[in-house]
């Protein structure tokens, strides 16, 4: 190889470096420095290719450098796209993935037919400039981030980022804060109207008094109980991706969560029934979050069943090999559409229904995270006017892995 392009390429491949040093300092992501060192050292290599007047036996020739880029531009996960002249002269896999496999050789704004996206790619826009948020690019339901850079031959290279799950995320939070803002302030305004009116005339009546009163202290409570599950829920998920270590019976927590709802009363205590096989093998698990989630699927069960009929609570081995928690009921029963659902932060399906008897709208969210700490599997079944049938499976103790995903299933109510 001669001397001279060893000089030359050499010296490419560190202002190649440096270019790269200077991206990360100034705040760019690892494949953004991946990106600008890769095209500083095409851009290099090409004009090298050019200004050379006799062919490099060994060398690299510029179809071989274009070839290079591509191969490293394919290693990137996100997509990312070299335009030169306003069209795409190269894509990666993923680019190719969401815009297809046409695009390269098309102008970059037919590539990529978004609005937003041709503004920024136009030939006198600004290089470098902030990245552009591109709504519904692949699916109407995806967003991305488009960042444009330049190399010093004049190509631009475009990296997108999807951010569809950041932005899901953030939105969750948002629907959240204003589901939880909403419950509060439902009891909130309701206390605060009362008191107003026991300061005037009304609370010189002592039936009327002692009813209003009676209206406080339960929507008191109310705002207790979902303040309460708010917490719960937050420690729960604080909690997520560490795994438990007390080795539980569960047929020993059902057992102490009845004689706890036996002593407490109830109009409908006396329509549950439990029941669990000898010899069952311990879960590894935490005693009050599963205690948590006993009270939680039975105290469902009591809430939503017709008033007189049974709640079968059941802890049994299934044909897996797992410890499986059964609860099942003779209510109204939850249509197809509304059972992927039920685990969400305040879903309800009838939510006058869910308020009357006491409900947050966080029992089954809770439930969820406590069986996906414990690498379990959560079901629901159920038939309109029939019934429903929820369990939880959870792993025994000696097969306990770190790994595990929780499922929400949909089913046929079967009762044997």
């Amino acid at each position: 190889m001669p001397p001279r392009f060893v000089q030359r390429l050499s010296g490419a491949i560190v202002i190649a470096l440096l270019s790269g040093l200077a991206v990360y300092a100034l705040g760019g992501s690892i494949d953004a420095v991946a990106v600008t060192v890769i095209g500083a050292i095409a851009a290099g290599l090409a004009a090298m290719g050019i200004r050379s007047a006799t062919p490099v036996a060994h060398g690299p020739t510029g179809a071989d450098a274009g070839a290079l880029v591509g191969e490293v531009l394919d290693g990137i996960g996100d997509p990312v796209l070299m335009i030169r002249g306003g069209v795409v002269a190269c894509a990666n896999v993923a680019a190719r993935g969401l815009l297809g496999q046409h695009i390269v050789g098309e102008d970059v704004r037919v590539a990529i037919r978004h609005p937003a996206a041709a503004d920024r790619l136009s030939a006198g826009s600004a290089l470098p400039g902030r990245p552009v948020e591109l709504v519904g690019l692949g699916s109407a339901d995806q967003r991305w981030q488009m960042a444009v850079g330049e190399t010093s031959d004049g190509a631009r290279i475009v990296h997108l980022v999807d951010q569809s799950g950041n932005y899901a995320a953030e939105q969750m939070r948002v629907d959240f804060v204003a589901n939880a803002s909403h419950e509060l302030r439902t009891p909130l305004a309701s206390i605060l109207g009362f008191v107003e009116t026991l300061s005037d005339e009304a609370g010189e009546d002592p039936a009327l008094r002692t009813r209003f009163l009676k209206v406080m202290f339960d929507e008191a409570q109310r705002m207790q109980r979902l303040i309460e599950d708010l917490i719960s829920l937050s420690r729960i998920e604080g909690e997520k991706y560490r795994l438990p270590g007390e080795l539980i019976d569960l047929g020993e927590v059902l057992e102490d969560v009845y004689a706890e709802l036996a002593a407490g009363g109830g109009e409908r205590v006396g329509d549950v029934t439990i029941g669990f096989e000898d010899n069952l093998p311990a879960v590894t698990g935490d005693a009050a979050q599963l205690s948590q989630l006993v009270h939680n699927l039975i105290g469902n069960a009591m809430k939503y069943g017709r008033p007189g009929s049974p709640v079968t609570a059941t802890v049994g081995r299934d044909r897996s090999g797992m410890v499986r928690f059964t609860v099942a009921d003779e209510g109204e029963g939850i249509a197809p559409q509304h059972i992927p659902r039920l685990t969400e932060r305040f879903y309800r399906v009838d939510a006058g229904r869910s308020r009357s008897v006491g409900g947050t709208g966080l029992g089954l969210a809770i439930v969820k995270h406590i069986v996906e700490r414990h690498r379990g599997r959560f079901d629901i079944s159920s038939k309109v006017g029939v019934g429903t049938i929820v369990s939880v499976a959870l792993p025994p103790a000696e097969a306990v892995s770190s790994k595990g995903n929780v499922t929400v299933t949909q089913g046929r109510a079967e009762r044997d």
